[in-house]
């Protein structure tokens, strides 16, 4: 039954798949001066030919202000081009792929773009120590309506689906959590106020795909800190994500500038994140602080399951399982509870072709546990290029 599951193709919306995983977006750089590199071009056909079904570009700004590194991309004109490499490479391979699109926030850098980090409201945001300006009401719209901008690109590029990031305390997550949203107009205040934003996003989106392209989205089952978006209000707030049309739910946690290791578990990389950072007055802070301030959560694998169930049994459209798998057994334990696909990340870092060697060895085990998780793979992607670093 499950095992029938995993390899066999299915839908989202105008999309079918031909087995039932995704790489996840984990954020792989890769994008020298903010341009889709030869690197991201190889790594996603590699993870293609290792026999997955869709593969997801991360964390592609939807503008230029929205990005956080220098070798991060934007949805540009000039990146269409460079993105239909990609695509093209991706289905000679006979896999579908998907890009993700969303917006910093407080988070963004404006040595990358010279322009002010924007958000709901003007708060300190610790990662990256940036006092974001807060946007008007005509900021808001401009930024729905830029979305829908970077989706119409992204058909154009050959992508089959796009992903829309509203989870791990970005823009579209900082006005979901009464964390970082301190709003009392129309776009604070209530969950269903908070979830404003939101809404006009995938208005626009939904218009810019025009029902020829898969509409994802992620988001956070619960912000994973006291004062953030509790698992209440993750259920809340992907009834509000079906409501709106969307195509499929990628369903995470964790907050970047507060809780960054929630979403991924296992140990954190302390000196590997101090090491990579090239702010000094940052570097400065994370050696006196980085050990009280990031905590560390135990890896378990499927982590998020639990939670996970709760929106199962809440909303009608089709889930996307991620966290924490790393074998053919849990993936089809997770396929029998009624997710309709899982999402890796890490495992596929490790072993792009970690899907293959599942289908021809049922027992096989991904490497990235050998090394605890260690973690430190994602520390590299402020050097550029995410990559395992595990030599066992």
């Amino acid at each position: 039954m499950a095992k029938d599951i995993l390899f066999s193709p299915a839908k989202i919306g105008p999309l079918k798949l031909r087995n039932r995983t995704i790489r996840s977006a984990g954020f792989e750089g890769m994008c020298p001066d903010g341009a889709p590199g030869e690197s991201l071009i190889n790594y996603h056909r590699s993870v293609a030919a290792g026999g997955i079904g869709m593969t997801t570009v991360a964390y592609v700004a939807a503008v230029d202000g929205g990005r956080t590194f220098s070798h991060q991309a934007w949805m540009s004109p000039e990146n269409v081009p460079l993105f239909r490499k990609l695509t093209d490479a991706v289905h000679l391979e006979g896999a579908a792929a998907s890009v993700q699109i969303g917006h910093a926030g407080n988070m963004a850098d404006s040595s990358v773009s010279g322009m002010r980090a924007i958000a709901p409201s003007s708060r300190l945001c610790l990662f990256g120590l940036t006092l974001p300006r807060k946007m008007s009401e005509l900021d808001i719209e401009e930024m729905a309506r830029a979305h829908g901008r970077a989706v119409a690109r992204a058909r154009e590029a050959g992508f089959d689906a796009v992903e829309i990031h509203a989870g791990h305390g970005y823009l579209i997550s900082q006005f979901l959590s009464p964390h970082t949203n301190r709003r009392t107009d129309r776009f604070g205040g209530s969950l269903e106020n908070r979830a404003r934003f939101l809404r006009m996003v995938m208005a626009e989106v939904r218009k810019a795909a025009a029902g020829n392209i898969a509409v994802l989205v992620k988001t956070n089952l619960e912000d994973g800190f006291s004062g953030g978006m509790g698992l209440d209000e993750g259920v809340s707030v992907a009834r509000i994500i079906e409501e709106e049309g969307a195509d499929a739910l990628v369903l995470s946690g964790g907050f970047v500038s507060q809780t960054p290791f929630f979403m991924m578990r296992g140990l954190t990389p302390h000196r590997e994140l101090i090491s990579y950072q090239q702010d000094l007055l940052i570097k400065i802070g994370m050696v006196l602080f980085s050990r009280i301030m990031i905590k560390d959560y135990p890896y378990t694998e499927a982590y998020f399951l639990k939670d996970a169930l709760r929106v199962r049994e809440a909303v009608k459209l089709p889930l996307v399982y991620v966290g924490g798998l790393i074998s053919r057994m849990r993936i089809e334990e997770v396929l029998s509870k009624g997710f309709e696909f899982v999402a890796l990340a890490r495992a596929l870092v490790a072993e792009p072709d970690f899907i293959n060697r599942i289908r021809t060895e049922p027992g096989h085990v991904s490497k990235c546990l050998a090394c605890g998780p260690c973690n430190s793979c994602v520390a590299t992607m402020y050097m550029g290029e995410m990559r395992c670093t595990f030599e066992g």
